[in-house]
């Protein structure tokens, strides 16, 4: 059987402040307290640890083995409880650590904007996490994620959402193709395929080409690839054509090698903030949301 000691952190201090201060007159003035009352307290720790912790000679007193030992703990104990304090008074935009999951074209908007945020302040500390719109929301909701960012509201009662706007879902075509493009030219060139493409062309091509559109599994693939950060490089090389959020072209270095398709039906995608119900923005959250909101009206 494990016996748990748990001291009375009032007679604690009091033996601490006896202690440092070696007279029970001194320690009783300190405390705001009578000396009957500091030799009361002293007694009723003695008690519970079964030890006497000071060695009377006449007025004087000194710490026993027993009374060093528990003097130290205290001590030990006031810079953990003070620390402690600060900590949990302290919020500093400029230090602590925050996790963020979204998209991966939003990712590589945002990533750059953290890295400077990391290099003006050394003490903050920033995670992004690339991760599809279910995995951001069931992040959030575990407190893996102190932020997520997603295209659809997620209707959840342990979430709170905010829309930060939306952004354009693009066609992305070779620079050289003009403008009216057609079915055909699309058929011709191939699609750049990639993971969330299927949906996009759906949303998109539905509305613009109804006549000729007959589902994305249907459409001629040239190539296909999963690392976001590439989807457009065939589509800047001539090679296809591809579909993605305007924050996926936005971090493209060679994107003015790249054309977006002016079409009768543009499609946009909301842009949503969501946080854990509840939780209350720290300053290093609320700076980044500033960075965030920023970007999203970039974007619409």
């Amino acid at each position: 059987m494990v016996i748990i000691l748990v001291l009375n952190s009032t007679w604690l201090e009091t033996f601490i402040v006896l202690a440092e201060e070696g007279h029970f007159t001194r320690a009783a003035a300190r405390l705001n307290m009578t000396q009957p009352g500091v030799s009361q307290h002293l007694r009723k720790l003695e008690q519970q640890l079964g030890r006497a912790l000071i060695s009377k000679e006449g007025k004087r007193f000194t710490l026993t083995a027993a009374g060093e030992a528990v003097r130290d703990l205290g001590l030990a104990r006031r810079v953990e409880e003070q620390a402690l304090r600060d900590t949990i008074t302290r919020d500093d935009p400029d230090r602590g650590e925050l996790r963020i999951a979204c998209s991966g074209s939003f990712a590589m908007l945002f990533y750059p904007r953290a890295i400077a945020l990391m290099k003006e302040a050394p003490g903050l500390v920033i995670h992004v996490e690339a991760t599809p719109q279910a995995r951001v929301l069931e992040g959030v909701l575990a407190g893996h994620f102190d932020l997520g960012i997603v295209s659809d509201v997620p209707h959840h009662p342990r979430v709170e959402a905010q829309q930060l706007g939306q952004e354009e879902l693009c066609l992305l075509l070779p620079a050289e193709v003009e403008d009216p493009v057609s079915f055909e030219t699309l058929e011709a060139l191939g699609l750049v395929a990639h993971p969330d493409v299927a949906n996009y062309a759906d949303d998109l091509f539905s509305r613009n080409f109804p006549k000729d559109f007959a589902g994305a599994d249907r459409l001629k693939l040239r190539t296909y690839i999963n690392q976001i950060s590439q989807i457009p490089s065939p589509v800047a090389a001539g090679v296809g054509y591809t579909l993605l959020p305007r924050s996926g072209l936005a971090a493209f270095a060679q994107s003015a090698q790249i054309r977006t398709a002016r079409l009768p039906q543009p499609r946009y995608r909301e842009l949503w903030r969501i946080t854990r119900r509840g939780r209350i923005a720290s300053a290093r959250l609320k700076r980044v949301l500033a960075v965030v909101e920023n970007i999203a009206a970039t974007l619409g």
